[in-house]
């Protein structure tokens, strides 16, 4: 591959914020992509035209002599940098810059109970996961769950970024499987200097065929920042209201009510 290739990517990147924005958007290791600026390693196939994709160049363009490959990209900046320029990019790097250093405690590997949005009778237990590149704080969810009277195994996974602003802590993410859903969750800080468990309300949408939109209450149990994840996962799943596999406390704070039926809020169409 062209010993141009190197200096090339770095052209590319410094039409962004930082190497970590690149790397993020892009979802690829950043120790890694950071061998491929310093020319020690070079990408396969398939990482070449994923790197080519997300810049807008093609795979023989990143090949070019430098002075040459400048002249192309110089032209087409508009378009490469299109991601960037998009509004409200330069208020959601506001916030997260706000949020830089609020929300380091936080870091690590939460169990995530609320009443399911799908059936409200029922709790979920998932993992959530709390990380940060140094610029920005980012969350994963994972969902494994067979619900009662069904056969199929229900599989989600959420991504998105977490916000600490004034005194609360707000994660917006997205269903990175199906794309269909955006939920919000907003939750009290703990003032002490162990996170043990925070709680707050989550908005989403139900999984059900109306895919009404539903508020619940919501508890994180912190598991620390380093677990063994496969595990963790064999331990998420639906339980009844009163499952013994949910401890009692957790189960209380989680209910919106003492009466019996749905412990979710859900919106009524006009």
């Amino acid at each position: 591959m062209s010993n141009n290739f190197s200096q090339n990517l770095r052209l590319l990147c410094s039409f962004y914020r930082s190497i970590a924005e690149v790397c993020r958007r892009m979802g690829v290791n950043r120790a890694q992509f950071n061998k491929y600026l310093s020319g020690n390693t070079q990408p396969s196939q398939y990482t070449l035209s994923k790197i080519c994709h997300f810049f807008g160049v093609e795979p023989h363009e990143i090949l070019m002599p430098a002075e040459q490959f400048e002249q192309i990209v110089r032209v087409r900046r508009t378009a490469t940098t299109v991601e960037s320029s998009r509004p409200y990019s330069m208020d959601i790097d506001l916030l997260m810059r706000e949020s830089q250093g609020r929300a380091d405690k936080y870091l690590g590997f939460y169990f995530e109970y609320h009443y399911s949005m799908t059936f409200p009778d029922h709790i979920i237990r998932s993992l959530l996961h709390i990380e940060s590149d140094g610029e920005g704080y980012y969350f994963q969810r994972f969902e494994r769950m067979r619900y009662p009277d069904r056969e199929e195994w229900y599989k989600s996974r959420y991504k998105g970024m977490l916000l600490f602003l004034s005194e609360r802590i707000f994660l917006i993410g997205y269903e990175a499987l199906t794309r269909n859903e955006i939920a919000q969750t907003i939750l009290y800080p703990t003032y002490k200097s162990r996170v043990s468990y925070l709680s707050g309300l989550k908005l989403g949408a139900s999984a059900s065929d109306r895919r009404e939109p539903v508020c619940t209450k919501v508890l994180l149990e912190s598991l620390g920042r380093n677990i063994s994840i496969k595990n963790a996962l064999k331990l998420c799943g639906v339980f009844g209201p009163d499952s013994d596999e949910i401890n009692r406390s957790i189960r209380e704070n989680i209910r919106a009510s003492n009466t019996e039926g749905p412990q979710s809020f859900f919106a009524t169409p006009l």
